[in-house]
């Protein structure tokens, strides 16, 4: 029996030294690799310290240089090179250097910058099959992009910019399709954009700047993701771009575009950089584009477009930059271009704008110029009468002349009739508006569960407002209430006769749509009642005399005192920051939040877009998300709420809930590290830092987070909000967490946070006012 024993061990010990060999081999394998590609790139500087026996995976990173390991495998791999270097030298082996890389399996991020490399890029880059991010930025490459490059199916982010590639995308590109950063600026690429690119629906940016393609863009409208497209310096066109009403940057300058803006322009209300300068676009500017909601960047110049400006024209407060230049513009120039206080760039010459100096042509100019390129004024759009019809109009008119005289003062009477009127009718129909259905609110059960609504038990009841209300609650809407400017109307603040404030938010709306073309929206609106939102406490309907249909809705929501959760964290001239307890605490009344609006309501509202600017604070400092995904705003208002139940509405539902996941996981990123977050680069960044903090130990991590609560968290609380912030940002969507999976997260980093603060010694003062003297945030 002992003899038996003594064989067991004998083989145990047998196999651990053979594990141990194994692991020793790979690791040599990788070191070998890592030091053919050091001879490969001519014994650069940054890589001297390389040798046989540097501990690769202990290596401290740099700018120039990072290596990342997870489980004795090497993950990440970055050299950065100096801009504008030379070529390697003409024995430098392409082949040979990607044989290198091949010795590296693990890798899932590889960025080789600045490095000189040249040579066509080989078909063994797909051996990489574990990649994720891959930069190969401002390099020498040359020839096509190889077609086994599809196969790297894991691929997230392909950055291919300033080389010398030639010939087209290949179609298997469309196959990646955890895809979300394809850029290739600076090269000479040519042909017709695939087809396939309209399969990649996680694609965020698309970037192809500087190249030789040319013909249509293809209908990009299905990518439901897609947030920047730049295409300049091409050979695009005639039409506009098909894209989806996410997109925040348009950039078309120097193509080939000779079609119309199309009217869905007008519903990109997230658009904050739009510039189709230098091209030869046709037919009516819109003037709305001035005060889109996020507008910061306005380019339409060298093109024909027409229309008049009008001096009341409304502008975004942001809009940092405007050129009209060089187009076919009537009217005045509106006044909010030129009186604005911020330091705005606005150019308006060669149009036909009524400015008194000699930048303008005459008014005739533009009307010939548009005639010339097939553009009609407005007032002329109409087909020139035969001559039949004139002779029936001269005799109709001779006949009914007196008759007219007649009537004329018939319809002086009603008019003054009608006038005196208005004002008791206008508000006879605010107040009714919603008699049909006022019963019903927070009757039907499918809307809101029961521990939903134990969120809003301390809100006033919903209900229908009069416009008189309103007017005195805003002081007829003074200018010192306004709040600022939305995507169709404008957002006030008020004070009702009982001290209640509110915010009130004025939406205009398109003619011909009755006030039961939008009951559906007004009953869920009227859900939206819990104590981690802004919530809703009623509504008021104005509507045209003449028809009934709805001009304005007001929709009246509770107002929140303290400002953005940005201001209490990484606001550099803001109030004092919040402690990691109230951080935590914050989060965690986001994520409640999230959570009721995807499951306390149906049908759930997802892509909220949300940011940390729209996380508000209330007098006890509760998190509160003041800006979600309204359906009255939405492309189906004024219809029949058909998509409540839609089909396959499940799978719908769990992929868009991952979309509001990713924008809570960059809201936790700068929860976390106290940094401002405006740039997708910027989210990127702080990304791979918190991933390798998590490898890392304790110093690390803390390196990390905001020197303001740097000693004031414990690292298991710590370490916990990092991996879940990492979870909430992975490309693939698949990958992120649910919403319940972030809650149990933020409430274990919170109860041990609470365990750690309990067996320290130290105490930490709060910085917050007196509104909240424990310094603890409450979690309702």
């Amino acid at each position: 029996m002992e003899k038996d024993l003594g064989l067991e061990k004998l083989l145990v010990l047998f196999l651990v030294l053979i594990s141990i060999s194994y692991s020793e081999q790979l690791q040599s394998s990788q070191v070998q690799g890592l030091l053919r590609i050091r001879r490969l790139l001519n014994y650069p500087t940054a890589l001297n310290s390389w040798n046989n026996d540097t501990d690769f995976c202990k290596i401290e990173p740099t700018s120039t240089v990072t290596v990342v390991c997870y489980e004795e495998s090497i993950t990440q791999l970055h050299i950065i090179g100096i801009k504008g270097g030379s070529p390697l030298p003409r024995n430098f082996s392409v082949g040979s250097f990607f044989t290198a890389l091949v010795k590296l399996p693990s890798l899932k991020v590889l960025r080789l910058v600045s490095l000189g490399l040249w040579g066509r890029l080989p078909g063994k880059l797909s051996r990489l099959s574990a990649l994720e991010i891959l930069d190969l930025n401002s390099n020498y490459f040359h020839s096509g992009i190889p077609k086994t490059i599809s196969s790297l199916t894991d691929l997230q982010t392909l950055l291919l910019d300033g080389n010398r590639l030639t010939g087209r995308i290949p179609d298997g590109l469309g196959s990646l399709s955890v895809l979300a950063v394809l850029s290739m600026k600076n090269n000479s690429l040519d042909g017709p954009l695939p087809d396939t690119l309209r399969d990649m629906k996680n694609l965020r940016i698309l970037s192809l700047s500087r190249n030789n393609f040319s013909g249509d863009v293809p209908d990009l409208s299905s990518l439901g993701n897609l947030q920047v497209l730049e295409l300049e310096d091409n050979s695009f066109g005639p039409k506009f771009p098909q894209v989806g009403s996410k997109i925040e940057s348009i950039a078309l300058r120097n193509n080939k575009f000779t079609a119309s803006i199309p009217e869905k322009v007008q519903s990109y209300y997230q658009l904050e950089h739009f510039d189709i300068s230098s091209n030869r676009f046709m037919g009516p500017f819109p003037p709305s584009l001035l005060s889109f909601p996020s507008i910061t960047y306005l380019n339409v110049a060298g093109n024909k477009l027409t229309g008049m400006l009008f001096e009341d024209n409304p502008c975004n407060a942001a809009l940092d930059f405007v050129d009209l230049s060089a187009n076919l513009l009537t009217g005045t120039l509106p006044s909010c271009l030129l009186s604005s206080s911020r330091n705005r760039i606005v150019h308006f010459s060669n149009n036909c704008l009524a400015t008194g100096d000699r930048t303008q042509h005459p008014f005739s100019f533009c009307r010939n110029e548009a005639l010339a390129v097939g553009v009609l004024p407005h007032h002329q759009r109409q087909k020139p009468a035969s001559k039949v019809v004139l002779a029936l109009i001269i005799c109709g008119s001779i006949t009914g002349g007196g008759i007219l005289v007649c009537l004329t003062i018939l319809i002086v009477k009603s008019f003054l009739a009608k006038k005196a009127a208005q004002k008791t009718q206008s508000r006879f129909i605010s107040e009714d508006a919603s008699s049909s259905y006022t019963s019903k609110l927070y009757t039907d059960a499918r809307y809101i569960t029961q521990a939903m609504k134990l969120g809003a038990l301390s809100l006033p009841s919903y209900r229908t407002f009069s416009l008189e209300e309103l007017e005195v609650a805003t002081n007829n809407f003074d200018t010192e209430t306004f709040m600022g400017e939305m995507s169709n109307g404008q957002m006030y603040r008020g004070q009702m006769r009982d001290g209640l404030n509110v915010t009130i938010r004025c939406l205009i709306m398109k003619r011909s749509n009755t006030t039961q073309n939008f009951m559906h929206h007004i009953e869920l609106i009227s859900k939206l009642r819990y104590c981690h939102l802004v919530s809703a406490l009623g509504h008021c309907f104005e509507c045209y005399l003449d028809d009934s249909s709805v001009s304005r809705i007001f929709l009246v929501f509770e107002y929140v005192p303290n400002g953005t959760l940005r201001s209490w964290i990484s606001d550099r001239h803001g109030r004092q920051k919040l402690t990691w307890t109230q951080r935590i605490a914050a989060a965690t009344g986001v994520a409640k939040g999230l959570q009721f609006l995807h499951n306390g309501i149906v049908p759930g509202i997802f892509s909220n877009n949300l940011k940390i600017t729209d996380i508000m604070l209330d007098q006890n400092l509760v998190a509160k998300i003041s800006s979600y995904n309204l359906p009255i705003l939405s492309e189906n208002v004024g219809k029949e709420y058909c998509h409540t139940f839609p089909a396959g509405y499940k799978e719908r539902e769990k992929y868009e809930e991952k979309l509001d996941v990713y924008d809570f996981g960059v809201i936790l990123l700068e929860i976390i590290t106290g940094r401002q977050i405006n740039t997708r680069n910027d989210i990127l960044v702080l990304h791979n830092k918190l991933q390798v903090s998590i490898m890392g130990n304790e110093a690390s991590r803390r390196n990390v987070v905001d020197p303001a609560i740097r000693s004031s968290c414990s690292d298991e609380s710590l370490k916990t909000m990092i991996e879940i912030c990492c979870r909430c940002l992975y490309e693939d969507p698949v990958g992120r967490p649910s919403m319940e999976d972030v809650l149990w997260n933020l409430q274990f980093a919170a109860q041990v946070q609470d365990e750690w603060r309990d067996d320290s010694s130290s105490s930490y003062g709060s910085p917050i006012s007196p509104l909240q003297p424990s310094g603890q945030l409450v979690i309702q």
